[in-house]
Formats: structure tokens, sequence, C-alpha cells
């Protein structure tokens, strides 16, 4: 009997670990589009864009949705998306010629604020402070990654001069796979990564060889999240993920933390289960991050991960006025983060 009861006990106990596991659920999917933008204002608010000149908004919280192709850009690919509210909202036209359009009225009408016909211009990610100041970050010109700046609500757009843009070698570059590559690591400070041949951070004047899988052009870092330490002496927590996209399954050299500003970096103890394009710091001690086969959460500060969905996706992003935490991927996928107890 002692056995038994032994047994019924361990099943009791896996069953409510099992309970209080986070996974995701799926909101939408089957639009004709993959979606890389992805903007969550709070817990009903989420704005998506990707293929097809497609634009997604939801406005209760991604039970329902409206989806539209903006008007003269049927063939381009929004990689990118910022959204300030229910109404506002900034999307990237990655390639030659490049843009950034503004809608200030939910979506129905959008004003371009920047283009640029430079030949071999591909924008990467799109990154706001606050609603007034931003950045925009591209791909090397000349062998310099393209960095232009925003201070009105992305109304107009400075280049940044090409000898205070990051020099980078043949073979490196950046992936607008998430819109996650430059990140605003203080109030007037953004850190930016690399990938490819050669896999970088740059930070300022500084630039710091990060340890991911690096070597060839479809290697390196993807996406970097920032936990604020302003309570703590030595900066800020960064988590870098990456891997190879060609080998999606592949777990080795894919994600490292630092403390203190790339000096030194740490591998987790157990890596997030394969190429990673996207990682958000949510809360506390708990990140999130996903690619093209699933979800991975960390609630120890990224030294271990746990693999809650095999669904892929290939943003993940934190609503700015609320906790509520959303997943945007290809075919129109939308997820949501659902918490256990």
């Amino acid at each position: 009997m002692r056995p038994v009861l032994t047994l019924l006990c361990c099943l009791l106990v896996h069953l409510l670990h099992a309970q209080k596991t986070d996974s995701v659920e799926i909101l939408t999917r089957g639009t004709r589009t993959s979606l890389r933008g992805l903007s969550v204002v709070d817990d009903r608010v989420i704005w998506v864009s990707g293929s097809n000149g497609t634009v997604g908004r939801s406005i209760d919280g991604g039970k329902t949705w409206k989806w539209t192709v903006v008007k003269g850009f049927e063939k381009r690919d929004f990689r990118d998306i910022e959204a300030f509210s229910l109404t506002k909202a900034i999307i990237m036209a990655v390639d030659s010629p490049a843009y950034l359009l503004k809608t200030i009225d939910g979506g129905e009408s959008w004003k371009v604020v920047y283009e640029n016909h430079t030949k071999g211009m591909f924008l990467d990610a799109l990154e706001f402070w606050n609603e007034q100041s931003g950045i925009v970050v591209g791909d090397p010109i000349g062998g310099r990654l393209f960095v232009a700046r925003s201070f009105d609500e992305g109304e107009t757009w400075r280049e940044v001069p090409e000898a205070f843009r990051p020099a980078v070698d043949s073979g490196e570059a950046m992936f607008a796979s998430s819109g996650t590559n430059v990140r605003a690591l203080d109030r007037d400070e953004a850190v930016l990564i690399t990938g490819g041949r050669r896999s970088r951070l740059f930070l300022r004047d500084q630039s710091i060889r990060l340890p991911l899988v690096q070597g060839t052009e479809s290697t390196g870092a993807n996406s970097i999240a920032v936990r604020d330490h302003k309570r703590r002496r030595g900066g800020r927590e960064l988590i870098v993920v990456g891997g190879d996209f060609m080998r999606a399954a592949s777990d080795s050299l894919n994600c490292f933390m630092t403390t203190d500003r790339g000096r030194s970096w740490q591998a987790p103890e157990t890596a997030p289960h394969g190429y990673r394009s996207c990682v958000e710091y949510l809360r506390r001690r708990e990140w999130v991050t996903c690619g093209l086969n699933g979800v991975d959460i960390s609630k120890d500060g990224g030294r271990n991960w746990q693999w809650i969905s095999k669904e892929g996706f290939h943003v993940c992003r934190k609503a700015k006025k609320s906790g509520a935490v959303f997943f945007a991927g290809g075919n129109g996928k939308v997820g949501r983060l659902l918490r256990k107890p």
C-alpha cells in the first residue's frame, strides 16, 4: 500500500507543478503576412506589422483584430512598429527605398515622415525612449551602420553623420528579425548589436565582441533586452540572444548575460532551446525569449530557461503600461503569455 501512496503523491506533485507552468495562448492566425513588428500599449491595445504592407490592431486585448494594407505599400515589409496609443503609431518599411510612416487616426491614414533611396539601404529596428525621442538603425552603408534620430514624435528624422556611426567589418550587419537589436539603455543612451560573420555590441564609442556563435551570415546576435538597475551599482543587466537561424533547434552559444556593460559575459546553465530572434525583460528576475521553434521563460535572471511552448514566433513584447506579454510570428500568428499562479 505504501508504494501506491508514494506513487500517488508523486503524481499529485507533478500535476500541481504542471498547473503552475506558464503557457502561450494563440489569439489569431491565418492572415497572409509574416509579423515581425509588435508594439503593446497596455492590456487592450496591441499593434502588429508585417509583410504585404499589413498592419493589424486590436483594442480588446487580442480578442478581435482589424487588418489593413497600407495603400501604396502593398508589397512592402513593415518589419517594426512603435505604437504610442490607441490612435498613434509609426511603422518601418525596410529596404530601398526605406520608409517610416506615421498614423494619428488608428491606421485609417498614414503619412510618410522619412524616406531614403540610397542604394543598399535596409532598416532593421525602431526604438523610442519616450513619445518624443526615437532612433532607427539599419545595415551598413559604406562600412558604417545607418543611424537616424527623431526628437518630435517621429515627425522628422535626422541622419547621424557618417563619422559618428559604428564601423563594421565585411559580413557584419544587423538582423531585421524582431525590431529589438537596438534598445534604450537610459535616458539618452542606446545600445545596439550586430550579427553575421562578426557579432558585436556597440555602446557609445565602444565595440565589444559578443560570445554568441558567429562566423556565417546566418549566425550571431538577433536581440538584446535591458533590465534597469537604478538601485544597484555596476550598470544594467543585459541579455543577448541569437544563434544560427539555419539551425533552429541548436542551443549552442545562443544566449549570454552581462551586468557590467559588456566587460564580462555569463552563459546560462540551461540555455533557451534553440535559435532565438527576440528577448524581453518582464519583471523582477523574469525574462522571455522566442524563436522559430518556440518560447522559453526564465524566472531566475536568465540562468535557466524553461521551454513553455513549441509555437514559433519572431517577436515578443511586454506592454508599456501593464504586465501583459504578447507574441507575433508567421502566417499572421499572435499569441499571449498566460501566467500561472
